[in-house]
């Protein structure tokens, strides 16, 4: 091998199922030279990868360009097609130098996102260049062994929940203030399911914490307010919003079940949670008189089985979530609260009229 022409990674080698392999650090600088992706073009069966989503690129570049101090990546796993040499350290049979043939062939098993990603956010933070990320480097046996190695790394990958990760988000502005609000609200708390992204049969809670975080995200939607009000206004007024719901009272209480609750009424449920937070958005203005005006909603009819609801927050009885039945269902709130539609709500409700009178 010529060594005037080889790369040199300093890396550990392991053994897994009797082979070799070896972990080492790549400067980010190096990564989008070594580690090409071109095969975008192939049909699947010739790949060893997905296609690339360029969609999810600007994301994960903005992440790591807006958490200097902060941002982590898992280590990139690649397949190595080259006449590859490991020279071990003295006295440290595992711990050594790898040579790498410049004309070898790097194939990315794992991590072609974060290695397009990386080098975006190059173009816009250059003094990341020195910094490394880790990759784990397997001898490539031929395409039929990369691509199983792609399906059995991603066999068993399963992505958290959206409450899990609302509840390890420290960043996100709409995480917090969620967790917040459970954190002040002791007697809101058990009714918020912190972990899970749908509720057991047998659970207590009315709704996941990726549900409330949603909904506060929506109450504070166009309103620029700073932090501490921000903070003031979610907790007073999910701490209003459960006085005038007697049926989540009894459910903390444990006087109601929150099964029996979820199968008669719909404010046990994530539409209408969702529907509360676009509601609250236009009342900011006037929230000085925000708490008389919430008593309206006592004068709803919350029960699933009234017709009010079908074609907004039910389709065929059956709840539905999606932006149509959300705005809508919001419509219905605002209307009963005496309160005028925006000129997108409007829309949504003209639509469902027509829709209405051609059913």
């Amino acid at each position: 091998m010529d060594r005037a022409f080889e790369y040199v990674f300093p890396a550990i080698r392991g053994i897994q199922a009797g082979r070799e392999f070896y972990v080492s650090m790549c400067p980010l600088r190096l990564l989008p030279k070594l580690f090409l992706f071109n095969e975008a073009e192939l049909v699947p069966e010739l790949r060893a990868q997905r296609q690339l989503n360029r969609a999810r690129l600007p994301e994960i570049a903005k992440y790591i360009s807006g958490n200097r101090d902060s941002y982590v990546f898992s280590a990139i796993t690649a397949s190595l097609d080259g006449d590859v040499r490991f020279d071990a350290a003295p006295n440290g049979d595992d711990l050594g130098v790898l040579h790498v043939p410049m004309k070898a062939r790097f194939i990315i098993n794992d991590g072609q996102h974060r290695r397009a990603a990386i080098e975006m956010a190059l173009q816009e933070s250059p003094e990341l260049a020195d910094e490394s990320i880790a990759v784990v480097f397997f001898m490539d046996r031929g395409l039929a062994r990369c691509q199983q190695m792609f399906a059995d790394l991603n066999r068993y990958a399963i992505r958290p929940s959206r409450s899990l990760n609302v509840l390890y988000d420290h960043r996100d502005e709409k995480a917090l203030l969620a967790k917040l609000v459970v954190e002040r609200l002791p007697e809101l708390k058990p009714l918020i399911e912190l972990e899970r992204s749908s509720l057991s049969p047998g659970s207590k809670a009315l709704f996941t914490l990726s549900a409330l975080s949603t909904a506060t995200g929506a109450m504070l939607a166009n309103h620029d307010l700073d932090t501490q009000e921000r903070e003031e206004l979610v907790v007073s007024f999910w701490q209003e919003i459960y006085a005038q719901f007697p049926e989540w009272q009894a459910v903390q209480q444990g006087s109601m079940t929150s099964g029996a609750f979820r199968n008669q009424y719909l404010h046990a449920h994530g539409v209408v949670l969702h529907a509360l937070g676009r509601v609250a958005g236009h009342m900011l203005p006037q929230r000085g008189s925000w708490k008389t005006k919430l008593k309206g909603l006592r004068q709803i009819d919350w029960q699933r089985t009234s017709s009010e609801w079908e074609g907004r927050a039910t389709i065929g009885g059956n709840v539905s979530k999606s932006f149509q039945n959300v705005v809508l269902t919001t419509n219905l709130i605002k209307t009963k609260m005496g309160m005028k539609l925006t000129p997108e709500e409007q829309r949504h409700e003209d639509a469902h009229a027509r829709g209405h009178r051609a059913a």
